[in-house]
C-alpha cells in the first residue's frame, strides 16, 4: 500500500507541472488571439464591400416558362412524358427540363438562347 500512495503523490506532482505549462500556453494563446482580432476586422470590412450584390435588370426566365417546365416535370413523374421523334419515355430530370424550355421557346416566351 505504501507504494500506491507514493505513486499517487508522484503523479500529483506531474499534474501540477503539466498545469503550469498549460497555463503558459493559454496566456500565449490569448496574446496571439488578440493580434488576430485586429487583422480579422480589416478582412470583414473588405468582404462587406465586395459582397454587395448587383441587382439585375430583369429575370432570365418568364414565369410562364417556369410553368411549362413544371408541367413537363409533372408529366415525367407520372410516366407520360415522351421524347421527340422516338417517342421513348423520358426518365431524366434534366431532359424533362430541356423539353419544357424548348416548348417555351417555341411559344415565344422569355427564355435564354440554347447553349451550343
Amino acid at each position: 500500500m505504501a507504494t500506491k500512495a507514493a505513486q499517487k503523490r508522484s503523479s500529483g506532482t506531474k499534474k501540477s507541472a503539466s498545469r503550469k505549462s498549460s497555463s503558459k500556453k493559454a496566456s500565449a494563446r490569448k496574446s496571439s488571439s488578440s493580434s488576430r482580432k485586429s487583422t480579422g476586422a480589416k478582412k470583414t470590412s473588405a468582404r462587406k464591400r465586395t459582397g454587395e450584390k448587383k441587382s439585375s435588370s430583369s429575370p432570365k426566365y418568364s414565369p410562364s416558362a417556369g410553368k411549362n417546365v413544371e408541367r413537363e416535370m409533372h408529366e415525367m413523374k407520372q410516366g407520360k412524358l415522351k421524347s421527340g421523334r422516338s417517342g421513348k419515355k423520358v426518365t431524366s430530370r434534366k431532359q424533362a427540363i430541356a423539353i419544357g424550355l424548348s416548348e417555351a421557346r417555341r411559344a415565344g416566351k422569355k427564355v435564354p438562347a440554347k447553349k451550343k
